[in-house]
């Protein structure tokens, strides 16, 4: 059963920003430390810095040989269910490192040299050279470390999804970067039949690890290898025959595994001696770092029917018009910018509060886009984070409207606002006020009518991609600033 289900919460995964898991079995999909580097958001970047001081403590602890401390920083990321990612197949149990397995796990450190050699230098490059240690593993490590933000996480998505906390709940460890340590208390989760459940936002969750040690050896470390035995004539060295490529030099992969071993031992020694190899690994890997699951693969996985847009839309218009009704409205859309604009936009806060409480924002969303149209305004002009206003009348919207929504913008949270609204009566002139808001430097105001939700659903692609096209929200844009 799904968390959505068990909670009733009337949604389903594509109007959730968490990954909506199954409250007594694993997902088959991992956190990925690199997903966690690629976020813009403050959230992202304390997790960011949770696994890099983490990882270095570990370090060095080994490096000065204080093992007794090493091998309990390792034991305490825990084998506990709470997340529900991996690969058990019936009840989730875990896969991270328990006090038998971090005593392996140390001893692979010690053994491979990586720890003291400087090959290792953030939490991911285990993958590469300590035996034992996979994107199973990796993944539970990390969510370990990030228990503390996720913590938080969970309980603002439960606030606002209308999940019920339980009080008094055991956090387990959670690391405490400034002390160096970890620390438990009591806290409120959700909880189910089978235990508490701790919310991983949809995100930062991948079928595949970015770093991968077959890949590395295979593709990156072999062709150094086999450039290095060229260079020095070495006896791997073969030089052919064939009228094609007679006296072509040539270096088999296959006597460079019998040679040198193909487990992550060897890897570890041999990218000591060839760091440029691990060098041009690391380098490849910013640069195509992979996506966030669309929906397709998100329902697959959790083998539900992909979203009807079609349908949020209905919902969006089954909404009576008038202030009664407003938060009904809000709601609705909501559900459906969720879907729409996912993965560009994330972490929706309704009725987000700022001055001090004074003022509020129906809704925020954090822009995380990576490719597409949020992704250009990124670049280009303060929108990290973007904000709608929800207007649920059929009256003439006008300068109110547009003062009321620019007067939330600030060079720090963003410039750029959309105005939903049921109709205008004069859009042209409508669109004029936004223009003038713009050439006054009071922020991009952009409007999106009822009759505009199916071409925004239509553009959709467009809108995600690199190349943008000529899409209905780029286009209102362009009007502003030409």
């Amino acid at each position: 059963m799904l968390v959505s289900k068990f909670f009733k919460l009337g949604r389903h995964q594509a109007t959730l920003d968490f990954l909506d898991v199954h409250i007594d079995k694993d997902l088959p999909v991992f956190v990925d430390p690199s997903a966690l580097r690629t976020l813009r958001s403050e959230w992202g970047h304390h997790c960011v810095s949770l696994l890099q001081t983490y990882f270095e403590t570990v370090l060095a602890a080994m490096r000065r040989g204080d093992h007794v401390t090493a091998k309990a920083l390792l034991a305490c990321l825990s084998e506990r269910n709470e997340f529900h990612l991996g690969f058990s197949k019936r009840k989730s149990r875990g896969h991270a490192l328990g006090p038998i397995s971090a005593e392996r796990i140390w001893k692979s450190l010690i053994s491979s040299k990586a720890a003291s050699s400087g090959l290792l230098e953030d939490l991911e490059d285990t993958v590469l050279f300590v035996e034992g240690v996979g994107p199973d593993m990796l993944s539970d490590a990390v969510c370990n470390i990030i228990r503390g933000p996720l913590i938080k996480y969970t309980q603002q998505a439960c606030n606002y999804y209308g999940i019920p906390l339980t009080p008094g709940l055991d956090s387990g460890p959670v690391w405490n970067p400034q002390a160096e340590k970890w620390e438990t208390s009591l806290i409120e989760l959700p909880l189910t039949k089978t235990g508490p459940i701790i919310l991983v936002p949809k995100v930062i969750v991948r079928v595949s690890q970015t770093y991968g040690a077959d890949e590395y050896y295979r593709h990156f470390l072999m062709p150094v290898l086999q450039q290095h035995h060229k260079d020095i004539n070495s006896q791997f060295v073969h030089v052919l025959r064939s009228k094609k490529n007679k006296g072509k030099k040539k270096v088999y992969k296959k006597d460079l595994y019998e040679a040198y071993g193909a487990d992550k031992l060897a890897a570890a020694k041999l990218t000591a001696e060839h760091p440029g190899a691990l060098a041009n690994y690391r380098e490849t890997k910013k640069l195509s770092t992979t996506q966030p699951l669309d929906h397709v693969a998100l329902s697959k996985l959790e083998n539900t029917a992909p979203p009807d847009l079609g349908a949020l839309i209905d919902g969006v218009k089954a909404v009576k018009p008038g202030k009664e009704m407003a938060h009904d409205y809000e709601v609705a859309i909501e559900k459906l910018l969720s879907a729409v604009l996912y993965p560009s936009l994330a972490s929706p806060v309704k009725q987000d509060k700022i001055h001090d409480g004074r003022k509020r924002i129906d809704i925020t969303y954090i822009n995380e886009a990576k490719h597409g149209f949020f992704d250009w305004l990124a670049r280009n002009y303060p929108a990290s984070h973007v904000f709608f206003e929800c207007k649920n009348y059929g009256k003439e919207v006008g300068n109110p409207e547009l003062d009321q929504l620019s007067g939330r913008f600030s060079p720090s949270r963003g410039q750029v606002g959309i105005l939903v609204v049921r109709s205008l009566e004069n859009r042209t002139l409508f669109l004029k006020r936004c223009k003038d808001t713009a050439n006054d430097h009071r922020g991009f105001i952009l409007v999106l009518e009822d009759s505009d939700l199916p071409r925004l659903v239509a553009d959709r692609g467009n809108i995600l991609a690199d190349g943008m096209g000529d899409n209905l929200l780029y286009q209102q844009f362009k009007q502003l600033i030409y």
